[in-house]
């Protein structure tokens, strides 16, 4: 068996990049990959303006608190005003370009007005409110590199350099199906032996939020033929296929021999709980990844392992997840063979609480916490040990 950062890695090794790309809106571009490189042709702000609704002075003209100056112009954001007569001031609002020759904005908060005039109550300190030109993107700077995954703060990014258009790296497509003649699609009464293929929809919720193109192949009858038929037809549109269950080594698990006959397997088994039958190949020119059946399984394998992988696949530079130190705040007294990922929540003094069932077939588990625990061959814990924590947000999405 592999370790799971030795898995980790060979995954990495192996995953190719799409190369070809295509043009989307902005509006459309959440959670593609960016495929070349941002550089603005513009300077972001185009102008010195004002932070603050207030009134733009010269400093040198407010030498006392107190002091009245006459209100030469009114200046709205969109508007453009004109040089600052010397002892006025400009009515000004928030984003509005500051006139040339005035050199502070006073909050409105710190002034009055009588008449035509505003009173200054607070002295003004050179450059105070003003947001600069070009402080946020100079033009000419590269604002985005290529391999970004599109977040919303990278699309307002996009926009505010005016670009209506990003080149992305074409979707990932993924074909999964799902063995098992015990299950059943929701919706359909259940028989005696029969459960819901919750894996399916597990899986579907994954691969979208990672904005692949997912094509679904449904439940594969559990035979040896159906399974070559299902994975050939698979690989031969997608560029990775995932499968959930029949990889491990019971007389009606057909995954892993099918692949093996109409493809290769290059990996099985890593040394971890949950999740120990996890197989790796190559059917046709399509990467394969057969995933446990058990959900929870399933669920940890595709966050620690798939979701890099296809991070990478899809073009993606930044793949791997971060783990922080957090204190326990529960007992584990069950020093494991294998490394161990154990679903925990975040408590409001800032400590874990475990989960206090750990099956694989426990799917409240995952829904119920907020990140796992990596726990290390043969440790245990105490209230107050800091553990490594892996938050879901490092995980999902």
């Amino acid at each position: 068996m592999l370790s799971a950062d030795q898995l980790l890695d060979a995954l990495l090794e192996r995953a190719r990049g799409v190369t070809a790309s295509e043009t989307v809106s902005v509006t459309n571009a959440l959670g593609r990959v960016l495929a070349a490189p941002l550089t603005s042709a513009i300077t972001v702000p185009p102008l010195d303006n004002s932070a603050m609704d207030g009134y733009a002075v010269r400093v040198a003209d407010v030498a006392v608190a107190g002091i009245r100056l006459p209100v030469s112009q009114r200046i709205l954001a969109g508007a453009v005003g004109q040089p600052l007569a010397p002892g006025t001031a400009a009515r000004i609002f928030t984003g509005a370009p500051v006139p040339p020759g005035a050199d502070a904005v006073l909050m409105q908060e710190y002034c009055g007005t009588e008449g035509e005039e505003v009173v200054i109550h607070a002295l003004p300190r050179p450059g105070e409110n003003i947001r600069r030109a070009g402080e946020d993107i100079q033009g000419g700077a590269q604002v985005l590199a290529a391999g970004i995954r599109l977040g919303a703060a990278e699309m307002g990014l996009a926009a505010s350099i005016g670009l209506a258009e990003l080149p992305v790296f074409r979707k990932l497509k993924v074909a999964c199906f799902f063995t098992g003649d015990e299950l059943v699609t929701p919706g359909t009464p259940l028989k005696p032996g029969q459960i819901y293929n919750s894996n399916r929809y597990l899986l579907t919720g994954l691969l979208n939020a990672l904005g692949c193109e997912l094509i679904d192949f449904g439940i594969v009858p559990d035979t040896l033929e159906a399974t070559e038929t299902a994975l050939e037809g698979a690989a031969s549109i997608a560029d990775v296929v995932i499968t959930s269950g029949g990889v491990s080594v019971g007389e009606a698990d057909y995954v892993k021999a099918a692949v093996e006959k109409v493809g290769r397997v290059e990996m099985w088994k890593v040394a971890m709980k949950p999740g120990k039958p996890l197989v790796y190949g190559r059917v046709g020119d399509a990467d394969f990844i057969g995933l446990p059946g058990n959900p929870v399984s399933a669920f940890v394998t595709f966050c620690l392992f798939v979701r890099p992988f296809l991070l990478k696949r899809m073009g993606a530079a930044d793949v791997l997840y971060r783990a922080f130190a957090v204190q326990a705040d529960f007992v584990w007294k069950k020093p494991g063979a294998r490394r161990e990922f154990l679903r925990a929540r975040l408590q409001p003094n800032g400590k874990l609480a475990l989960f206090p069932n750990q099956s694989s077939g426990v799917l409240t588990s995952c829904a119920w916490a907020d990140g796992l625990i990596d726990l290390e061959i043969g440790q245990t814990i105490q209230p107050g040990d800091w553990v490594r924590f892996i938050p879901f947000s490092e995980l999902l999405a």
